[in-house]
C-alpha cells in the first residue's frame, strides 16, 4: 500500500462487521485520503489471518505504542475503553465506537482529562444519529432543555445483558423494553446503545442521566432500524427527527451506519485536547 509521510497512520481495534469494513477501506482507499493502517487488533487474532496482512496484526493490544498511531479506533466493546482509553489519549486521537462507556462519569472524566492533558482529541461518531451537531450547537449556547430518543428494532437486533427478550415470539408486535435515563440504559444494552451515548455527549449540560432513552421489540421491523429523537429548547423551540436505517435480521449495526462511520473517522483529524462529535 502507497502511504505518504504526511499520512496519518490508524490503528483499528477490533474486527466485526464495523471494523472489518473499516480496515477494507484504509487499505483499499486509505492511500488517496492520507490514511495508512498501523495496525488492527482483534480479541482472536486467529480470526485475521489471511485477511489482514500479517505485518499489521497487533496480537497484544498493549503494545500499541510501538505501532505509533495518530488515530485509535475502537469497534469491539465498551470493556476496551475502560481498560485502554486513557492510554490511547496519552498517545494518539481515539475515536471511540462504543461511546456508552462514557456513561460511567469517572471514565468519561478520565478520558476527558487525558484528552486535555495530551492535546488529542476524544472523537464520538454520531453513527445512526441525525442532527447530533445540531443538538451540541444548541447546547452550547445554553438553551437545550431536553432530549429523548428512542430506538426500536427487531428483537433479533438486540443484545442485552439482561433476559428480557428471551421470550419474544414472531407477529407478537411492539414491546417496550426500558424507558428512562440513557445513563441507566448503556448497561442493558452496551452494543446497541451507543447512537444514545452519541446525543448524551452532544447535550452536555444533561448529561447521560438528564437525556431521556428507550429502546422497543418490534417484530415488524424486518427491514431496518427506527432511530426518533426530540429536542427541545428555550421559548417553545423543538425538532422531531425519525430515521429509518437499513438493516438486516440480527444486524446489531444498520448499513447506514458503515459509511457514517468511515466518514467520521475522515474527521479524525485533530481538533486540541477536548471531546468532538463526528
Amino acid at each position: 500500500m502507497a502511504t505518504s509521510s504526511s499520512s496519518l497512520r490508524i490503528g483499528v481495534v477490533g474486527y466485526g462487521h464495523l471494523g472489518k469494513h473499516l480496515v477494507e477501506r484504509i487499505i483499499k482507499d486509505g492511500a488517496g485520503l492520507g490514511l495508512t493502517l498501523a495496525f488492527v487488533w482483534n480479541r482472536k487474532p486467529d480470526k485475521l489471518k489471511g485477511l489482514v496482512p500479517d505485518q499489521l496484526i497487533l496480537e497484544d493490544l498493549s503494545a500499541f505504542k510501538a505501532r505509533e498511531c495518530e488515530v485509535i479506533v475502537e469497534v469491539c466493546h465498551p470493556q476496551i475503553v475502560k481498560e485502554f482509553g486513557v492510554q490511547f489519549l496519552s498517545h494518539a486521537h481515539f475515536l471511540v465506537g462504543s461511546p456508552s462507556a462514557l456513561c460511567d462519569p469517572q471514565l468519561n472524566q478520565q478520558l476527558r482529562h487525558a484528552a486535555g492533558c495530551h492535546g488529542n482529541t476524544l472523537y464520538i461518531p454520531s453513527g445512526a444519529l441525525w442532527g447530533g451537531q445540531d443538538i451540541q450547537r444548541l447546547n452550547d449556547s445554553g438553551t437545550l432543555t431536553g432530549v429523548f430518543i428512542r430506538m426500536s428494532k427487531h428483537p433479533s437486533c438486540f443484545r442485552l445483558t439482561e433476559d428480557m427478550l428471551s421470550d419474544w415470539t414472531e407477529g407478537e408486535g411492539r414491546r417496550v423494553l426500558f424507558s428512562g435515563s440513557v445513563a441507566e440504559l448503556c448497561p442493558l444494552a452496551p452494543n446497541n446503545v451507543n447512537t444514545m451515548a452519541a446525543v448524551a455527549v452532544a447535550a452536555g449540560t444533561l448529561g447521560f442521566s438528564g437525556v431521556r432513552g428507550e429502546i422497543v421489540s418490534d417484530t415488524a421491523l424486518m427491514d431496518y432500524h427506527v432511530v426518533e429523537v426530540e429536542v427541545s429548547g428555550a421559548h417553545g423551540f423543538s425538532v422531531h427527527t425519525v430515521r429509518k436505517n437499513p438493516a438486516q435480521l440480527g444486524a446489531v449495526t444498520g448499513s447506514a451506519t458503515y459509511s457514517s462511520f468511515w466518514h467520521s473517522l475522515l474527521v479524525c483529524k485533530g481538533h486540541g485536547g477536548r471531546v468532538y462529535l463526528c
